[in-house]
């Protein structure tokens, strides 16, 4: 067991509070931890990878993991950070969600049960399911005042907003309070970590323990990950950018940190990579040095994308970013049809031969397949010389598409802007 994990949080931009007497509890002891995954998808996505990663950081330094996938407070809601009440899933669906979530956990932390410290899932339905609705009020619900609830933030911003907050989510704190509750009583589970908009629930867990067993508990929170020019991380064009392969494919995955700021990179290379100071330090500044060169953003692409996909996940990516960008200049009929249908992280469309073989106009086509959602948008980025056929530049509106512009007689590439490729199948 090491004792330096808050200070290695602490340099990599990863702890926002922490509660008095945490560290010296990680100092003490082998220490058995937990965050809370939500299992309203069936994959992840990089926001997870934040408390993954603390997880990660933890086990490392010899302390236990426990991930707790919440099969029960999935099914409630948590209204921290959000500005209304979000839908509720069926519990088939939660309980898909739930194994889909375990599976990709199980990538990240060692379960290998020899291990002192080996990682531990738990699903807090074990737990709610067995509770009746008085047995709850009655016996946990006595020990937290509704001043307390009242007094969070996350309570307090919803009560103020137009849609208020349904007795469901007002419950939320509680019942994650609970879990730590019960972890603390059942696994010795001694600390929570989560993002800092979870410190209220937290505090809460932390709270019922103290008043509910007279045990003492701790608890720290990473800062929630912003981008320099004030977008929400984790989002692409096409949505959220998921950890799941068959959501978002590993070359838009590795896209996605490749295409980050410097400001964002500086500050992402620290808290995603388990590289250690010493080598950021030597990235960071071979970039400050030279920024053309993208070296850091480069680093940082690889080593995410290793770590969710594995290393023929990252040689699939770089395989498409090569054949994408670099043989940028090439001719496309260079491609052969195992490269065109081999392509990841292009959008694919089908298309009528009818319209191809007696001729299109261009603006019409890239309307049609949906490349742009209108004519309109279409002209205009033709006319800025943003759409490229087959790889070379088209800005002439006149331009019409018919088979001569088909590759192996099927297909046509189509590039808009610098990033977003597609591959039209005509059928």
């Amino acid at each position: 067991m090491t004792n330096n994990l808050i200070e290695e949080l602490k340099w990599r931009g990863m702890i926002q509070d922490i509660m008095p007497g945490t560290v010296e509890q990680l100092n003490k002891e082998i220490t058995s931890a937990y965050i809370g995954f939500d299992p309203t998808a069936d994959s992840l996505h990089i926001g997870s990878l934040v408390p993954i990663l603390l997880l990660v950081h933890l086990q490392k330094a010899g302390h236990k993991p426990y991930a707790l996938v919440g099969g029960a407070t999935g099914m409630v809601g948590d209204p921290s950070g959000k500005s209304e009440e979000r839908n509720l899933l069926s519990e088939d669906i939660l309980n898909h969600n739930v194994a889909c979530v375990k599976k990709q956990l199980e990538q990240f932390l060692n379960f290998d049960e020899t291990l002192p410290n080996a990682a531990v899932m738990v699903n807090n339905y074990d737990w709610f399911k067995e509770i009746s609705f008085l047995h709850f009020i009655r016996d946990v619900g006595k020990h937290i005042t509704v001043n307390y609830m009242m007094a969070k933030d996350s309570v307090k911003k919803r009560l103020e907003g137009e849609t208020g907050m349904s007795f469901t989510e007002f419950t939320y704190q509680l019942v994650q309070g609970y879990d730590f509750y019960w972890l603390y009583n059942n696994k010795n589970c001694k600390l929570q970590m989560g993002g800092s908009d979870q410190w209220g629930n937290i505090v809460t867990g932390t709270e019922l323990i103290r008043r509910k067993s007279g045990g003492e508990a701790f608890a720290f929170t990473c800062p929630l990950i912003t981008k320099a020019d004030g977008g929400k991380f984790g989002k692409s064009e096409k949505g959220n950018v998921w950890l799941d392969a068959n959501k978002t494919t590993p070359y838009q995955f590795y896209q996605f940190w490749l295409n980050a700021t410097d400001a964002d990179t500086e500050k992402w290379i620290k808290i995603f990579t388990l590289l250690p100071k010493e080598e950021i330090d030597s990235i960071l500044k071979d970039q400050e040095a030279a920024p053309h060169l993208r070296v850091a953003q480069k680093r940082l692409a690889e080593e995410v994308t290793r770590f969710v996909h594995g290393e023929d996940g990252l040689k699939a990516a770089l395989e498409t970013t090569e054949k994408l960008f670099a043989a940028a200049n090439a001719p496309a009929d260079a491609l052969s049809v195992d490269d065109l249908e081999g392509m990841e992280g292009i959008v694919r469309f089908s298309f009528s031969r009818n319209s191809i073989e007696t001729g299109i106009d261009i603006v019409s086509f890239l309307a049609d397949t949906t490349i742009f959602p209108s004519k309109g948008e279409a002209k205009k980025m033709l006319l800025n010389g943003g759409v490229s056929i087959n790889r070379n530049k088209v800005s002439e509106l006149t331009t019409t598409i018919n088979s001569t512009y088909l590759l192996h007689g099927k297909y046509i590439l189509v590039q808009k802007g610098k990033k977003s490729y597609y591959l039209v199948t005509v059928e």
